[in-house]
This record gives structure tokens, sequence and C-alpha cells, in this order.
């Protein structure tokens, strides 16, 4: 193992987790930054983040840090940090085969000696019994002799300028208790926010994944009362801002729950307990409400068009707002495919609008081609997806207006009051 002094590190991924955080590691430490879309790293050569997260001064000013797409270009790094995706499949069982092509290529570059760390979201486990053997095959190496682990998790929130890969708290471990202390400084040497050591790779790994699945559990529960107070035609948020006055009261909001974590970790845990003979029930539960939250959106604005006799087949409906949360490019999981797809089904015409997205990014990934300009007096119905600010600072009377005399303005995202919206959740 080595000292830091020493520490050379190759960072696999360069996406939304993977950029910052070697951009902090290059103030420190000489950095070399691998991603198998050369398009990616010819943007990142010119000083450019389509992903928004890190600053065109910043990515140059990272005199330390070179980019490439080439595996044998990390062959003189001696540690390596892994942030590629983890998503779920068509079955929403999960996809490890990011997490498995790099761990192949690591194998073939890691030395006597170094150490290979994982950020990557995954289940308790899946980091000795799936990354671990591979990087055996492939190296030759035998682990905790020859080559260490750690397991890091991430916790990058997309677009938050506040909460930083530095100004938040990293669970670190490794898979000697040496190693543990090397990954646990090796992360202290940037990140200002302090460092927490789990005891395991295996508990580091449950730490992260439970994260995403409170947070998703808690959102679940909000969409179901939701659902009961619609019924019941009282104001969900009124309720909660109600609620909201008792000190220990929860802030959660109903919505759609997408993007690359909320939406996917608790797959991922749910995996390996049935896998371990468990049937995860209150988990399963909140993951088949918040699944069901865009067609149900879909099926409340087609509701109130119908009762305004305004004709669903054939309409034209705006859905403001594309990306899984707000002021973020980021399309992965979006949800709001879902309400697309059930008005879709409807024969709706629908067109999105979205500021933020990569027209080219949403054709490839959903087959979505986004409209770039909007026009008034044109939609049956207006669907406020996304809090983007250009959307929040447009206001109901320039919102309104977008819509046909007689239309629908249903606001799911609490962007305007509620007595300028026909609904919201």
């Amino acid at each position: 193992m080595h000292s830091l002094s020493e520490v050379k590190l190759g960072i696999v991924g360069l996406g939304y987790v993977g950029l910052p955080l070697a951009v902090e590691f290059a103030s420190k430490y000489d950095v070399v930054g691998l991603d198998i879309n050369p398009a990616r790293i010819a943007e990142l050569r010119a000083g450019k983040d389509s992903s928004l997260e890190v600053e065109p001064e910043r990515l140059i000013a990272a005199t330390r840090m070179r980019y490439t797409a080439d595996p044998g270009d990390l062959a003189d790094c001696n540690v390596y940090v892994v942030t590629v995706p983890t998503p779920i499949d068509d079955y929403k069982r999960p996809d490890l085969t990011p997490l498995e092509k790099a761990s192949q290529a690591l194998g073939g570059v890691i030395k006597q000696g170094d150490v290979v760390i994982f950020e990557s979201t995954v289940y308790p486990g899946a980091t000795e019994e799936v990354c671990v053997p591979i990087m055996e095959k492939v190296s030759g190496l035998r682990y905790n002799q020859d080559f260490y682990c750690g397991y890091s998790p991430e916790r990058i929130n997309p677009g938050d300028k506040e909460h930083r890969v530095t100004t938040i708290k990293k669970v670190t471990s490794g898979s000697t208790p040496e190693v543990a202390d090397f990954v646990d400084t090796l992360y202290a040497s940037i990140i200002v926010a302090g460092t927490h050591k789990a005891s395991s790779i295996r508990v580091a790994e449950a730490a992260k994944v439970i994260e995403n699945t409170q947070r998703d559990v808690n959102i679940a529960l909000i969409n179901e009362l939701a659902l009961i107070f619609e019924r019941l035609g009282i104001d969900t948020l009124e309720v909660l801002e109600a609620a909201g006055t008792k000190w220990n009261f929860l802030p959660f909001r109903p919505g759609l729950v997408g993007g690359h974590c909320i939406g996917v970790d608790p797959y991922y845990l749910t995996h390996k307990a049935q896998e371990i003979g468990y049937l995860p029930e209150v988990i399963l539960a909140g993951r088949r409400i918040n699944d069901g939250m865009g067609a149900h959106v879909a099926e409340r604005v087609v509701k109130m068009m119908t009762q305004r006799r305004i004709h669903v087949v054939g309409s034209n409906v705006l859905i403001m707002g594309l990306t899984f949360k707000e002021n973020c490019p980021d399309l992965r999981n979006t949800r709001v495919v879902d309400i697309i797809a059930e008005l879709g089904s409807y024969h709706a015409n629908v067109e999105v609008y979205d500021p933020w997205v990569n027209p080219a990014e949403a054709e490839h990934e959903y087959g979505i081609t986004p409209i770039q300009t909007i026009e008034n007096g044109r939609y049956d119905a207006v669907i406020l997806a996304v809090a983007h600010r250009q959307f929040t600072s447009m206001g109901a009377q320039a919102i309104r207006a977008l819509g046909k005399p007689e239309h629908v303005l249903f606001d799911v995202k609490y962007v305007l009051p509620a007595d300028q919206v026909d609904a919201r959740l």
C-alpha cells in the first residue's frame, strides 16, 4: 500500500459523480480520468462540462488532471476510484454491467499494492462478491494480499450548488483495517465536512443503499396520502403545511420519484433481500406507489379534460420539464416519461419543453424530441412537471396564456398557488 505522497489516482467514470470528485482530488494529486465516451473526453479537454456540475474555470484550473478513453492510460496509477452508473434493467433488477466492465478494465492494470475504491451504489456484498472475483481473474492477483479494496459511497446531489463533494460528510471503508485507515485519510484530505469510517465494506454499502430507500419510502407515504386527500377533496400541501408546524414532522412532498438514486437504489436492496429469502414488503409497496404516480397524473388530467368536454384524442398537451429534478440537465430515470406514455395511450399529441435538456440525449434515451419554443393559445392541457427556475419565474398568467381559452393546468411540483391552477398533486 502507498503513502499519500505517492498517490496517483485513476477515476473510472466521469459523470455527475466522477468528474466533481476527480477535480477535487486533482487539487492535491495527479489524476487520470477515464470515461468510455470519447465525446465526453473531448468536451472535458475543451473545458466544458455538459452536466453543469463543474464550472469551466475549475476544469481549466485542474492542471494535474488529464482525461482519457483508454483504460491502458491508467497503468501508472496506484489508487483507483470507480464511479460508474449502477442502473436497473427493464425488469427492475440491478444491472451491474458497467461495474463488471470497470472491474475487468481495472483487472488489466492493477499491480502489487494497489487499492481500488468503489463509489457506485450497490447492494451489501456486491464489491467483494462481484467486482473482486473479476479483478482477481483478470489480473492474476490475490485480494487482500496483492491488491485491496475500499468502498466510499457517493453522495452527489445533481444540480445542488450548496451541497458539494467537499461539504458532504463521506462514509469510508476498506478491506483490511490498514486499508480502511488509508481510504479514510485519502478522502479526509479533500473532504472538509469530514469522514465516517465504517467497520466494513458491507456496512458502507448498506449505509448508502438505505439512505435513498428511506427517502423513497417517506415520499411513497406522502404520495399515498395525496391519493387519499384527492378523493377527500382536500389540498395536500395545505395538510402538509399544517402538520409541518409540529417540530418533528418530516417535510416531504408528493411527486414523481426518478433519478439515478431514489428511484433505483431500493431495487438493489430488495434484490439482495429476496436472494437471501426475505420479501421486503414495505420497500416494495413504496416502490409500487411511487412508480405509479406518473400514470396517476396523466389520468387526472384526462379526467379533467373529459369533464370540461375537451376531446382527449388528438388534443395538444404540453409537458413543462423532462429532467428528473429542477435546474439540472440530468435525464436519468426521469418519471416524467410515465406521464407522456400514459397520455400517448389516449392518443393525445404530447409536446415536451425543457430548456435544460440536451435534445439529442432525450431522443437517444427516450425517443422524445423536445420542442425548442412554446407558443401561446396552443394547448388543451399544460402539465408543470418540473420546477425549473425558468418556469417558476413565468408566473401563472404567462403559463395560462399557453393554453387555449378552455384548458387544464395541472401543477405536479407546487410551482403556483392552488387558486391559480386547476389541480395539483
